[in-house]
């Protein structure tokens, strides 16, 4: 049987998830987030349990960079039918957590239009005029909290994945 190598098109398969068990992101169908909470706001963003995407296989290219390196790496050598499980840890995922990218501002600084909730995620204009994303984590009648980690900092990801096919070149 064929193994996967640098530059195939390959589908996989795969079901991520966090230390205390939680899915964050997955490809099989069931493990998806409720329903409801994908019919919100923001739910293609990455951090929410739909992963921003429908459940079936993802089509990736190995050394593309198309997905975690880690696993791309890991795939090579794999055959279809074959499952692994990986570990990245959140330096190499989305970095650790920095309490110094929590940032509180004055509602007279922010248009008289925004009305955000603790859970929003936005994307705000820095003095560089580059949107920056953030989640609302605390909101008063004076000042907002947000939070410019990325929603997965400072979680280690485990990926449980399969190859499911090697493509034919294109």
């Amino acid at each position: 049987m064929a193994q996967a190598k640098q530059g195939d098109r390959v589908k996989i398969e795969y079901t991520g998830t966090l230390d205390d068990g939680s899915i964050f992101d997955s490809t099989q169908e069931g493990d998806d987030c409720d329903p409801e909470e994908c019919e919100s706001e923001g739910c293609d963003d990455e951090g929410c349990d739909c992963g921003g995407h429908e459940s079936g296989p993802m089509e990736l290219t190995i050394g593309a960079a198309d997905f975690f390196p880690q696993i791309e790496e890991a795939l090579i050598g794999m055959t279809p039918g074959e499952k692994k499980t990986l570990v990245i840890l959140a330096d190499d995922a989305f970095g650790e957590y920095e309490e110094e990218k929590v940032f509180t501002v004055s509602r007279k600084d922010l248009p008289d239009d925004l009305d955000p909730e603790v859970g929003d995620q936005l994307g705000l204009s820095d003095e560089n005029d580059e949107t920056i994303g953030v989640t609302v984590m605390e909101v008063t009648e004076e000042n907002i909290t947000f939070d410019a980690n990325h929603p997965l900092a400072g979680e280690n990801l485990t990926f449980e994945f399969e190859l499911v096919e090697i493509l034919p070149p294109q």
